[in-house]
């Protein structure tokens, strides 16, 4: 299993607004791509990392996908490249520009 990393910086203003917009992008895409195992999306509010962005939270999404086939039939010919989409502007992120992969080794279940 590939785990696949990206995060922004959002205005808190515009959390609530951005969350849905990720839904219906990013989440759904991922959805609807074949060899895709689930997502989370997480958030971190942390100001001593944000310096003069205060007001900001990060969010992050890492999707889980079965093959790195599956990984590129969802990012492209570029999968370290982040996928971005129409609409992301009117949130103000600062979203990464590049993802991190990681080869799940160990997933816990209760």
């Amino acid at each position: 299993m590939i785990a696949r990393e990206w995060k922004c910086l959002c205005p808190t203003r515009h959390r609530e607004g951005f969350l849905k917009h990720l839904e219906f992008t990013g989440v759904r895409e991922a959805r609807q791509t074949a060899g895709y195992l689930g997502h989370l999306v997480l958030e971190r509010l942390d100001m001593a990392c944000h310096a003069g962005r205060s007001g900001s939270v990060e969010i992050g999404l890492t999707t889980f996908w079965e093959s790195w086939e599956a990984v590129h039939a969802f990012a492209g010919d570029d999968p370290e490249r982040a996928v971005l989409y129409s609409g992301d502007e009117r949130y103000e992120i600062v979203p990464d520009k590049h993802v991190r992969h990681y080869d799940v080794l160990e997933k816990g279940e209760r």
